[in-house]
């Protein structure tokens, strides 16, 4: 069980992901401010909740329940607001990963998923489309799929608000309208809002993660009845076709899908094994999709460290076509790994000693 005890050893710290891929002088960088965010450690957290949290569901271990509620305990005051209020978009997740949480009461932390909602309502546009932060809405980026989506469709049906629910269907409608490689489906890492015109890589691995996210996540929690049920259907079949086209023979995808000369990212592959092993639900792909996703964790299985990390995750992007070249652990890519093998029924990743 070596992934998820590293899984929950990271929950109670977690480990900085580093914004530079600078290794000299970086206390520069630190006084600076340029060394660490919290909004990235927020995604950090959110997926090691995630992954823990599908693992509990699974094994009841009352060890996993415990370190999330603490975690919980340190985010949220008793009286359901936010400890450090979430002023971007990366924080939303973090939500997300609470409010799917099934032993919680959710009634109490609505003042926390309230101020999400908040937040997201004054980063939305003129096309009522949300940006990814305050400084750059003249973008709508990929990651902001990732972030938001899931959550919206989450919140919007608990608490009857169908505006939210709606605005997190519009958020992907959108970008599959503008952002998309033609008929391709792969995404782009951005767009320009007003002119409409991509920006950015077309195919960078740990974009199509977020877009995975995004679209699976909101689909699993999007009631059957939903008029968009149907068309949301298609968008996950278009979208595990695609990837499933650029998988590499030893199950991996790389930061950048269509360049078989790029690195292979484990956050992508685990985001993707994500995305595969539910997409395995319909059944026009799910042989395919289930053979996929086996191929990606025995991957990641054998790019784990013996003590339970995964290896070889792309550092935080710095800027639009600016990636980084750091590939190392990363908390993001432990939680959706373990994720994806509970989802998926393959226990082989967790056996690592």
């Amino acid at each position: 069980m070596a992934v998820q005890n590293c899984s929950i050893k990271w929950l109670k710290s977690t480990p900085t992901i580093k914004l530079t891929d600078n290794h000299r002088l970086i206390i520069i960088d630190i006084l600076r401010g340029n060394y660490k965010r919290d909004a990235i450690q927020y995604w950090q957290e959110a997926a090691l909740v995630l992954g823990l949290s599908a693992q509990y569901q699974q094994t009841k271990d009352e060890k996993i329940k415990i370190e999330i509620q603490r975690l919980i305990d340190r985010k949220i005051k008793p009286d359901g607001n936010w400890v450090n209020p979430i002023l971007e978009s990366d924080g939303v997740i973090l939500g997300y990963a609470f409010i799917q949480l099934t032993w919680i009461d959710h009634q109490k932390l609505k003042p926390a998923y309230d101020a999400l909602w908040n937040l997201i309502q004054n980063l939305k546009g003129d096309d009522s489309t949300v940006a990814y932060k305050k400084q750059s809405k003249k973008y709508r980026f990929v990651d902001t799929i990732g972030f938001i989506c899931p959550f919206l469709v989450e919140y919007g049906q608990m608490y009857n608000n169908s505006e939210a629910l709606n605005l997190g269907i519009k958020q992907i409608e959108e970008f599959n309208t503008h952002a998309m490689l033609g008929d391709l489906f792969i995404p782009c890492h951005t767009y320009i809002n007003k002119t409409k015109l991509p920006v950015g890589l077309f195919g960078w691995g740990r974009g199509l993660g977020w877009y995975a996210i995004g679209l699976i996540d909101a689909w699993r929690a999007l009631s059957n009845t939903h008029p968009k049920k149907q068309e949301m259907t298609q968008w996950v079949e278009q979208f595990a076709r695609m990837a499933m086209q650029y998988q590499r023979e030893n199950g991996s995808w790389g930061w950048i899908i269509m360049q078989d000369s790029t690195r292979s990212d484990s956050s992508t592959t685990a985001t993707l094994a994500w995305f595969l092993t539910n997409a395995a639900g319909i059944p026009s792909i799910q042989n395919e999709c289930k053979q996929a996703t086996e191929k990606a964790l025995h991957y990641l299985m054998k790019v784990t460290r013996r003590d339970g990390a995964i290896d070889f995750s792309q550092g935080d992007t710095k800027a639009i076509g600016v990636h980084s070249q750091e590939f190392d652990i990363l908390p993001f890519t432990q939680g959706f790994a373990l994720r994806s093998v509970v989802e998926g029924n393959d226990k082989s990743i967790l056996q690592i000693k």
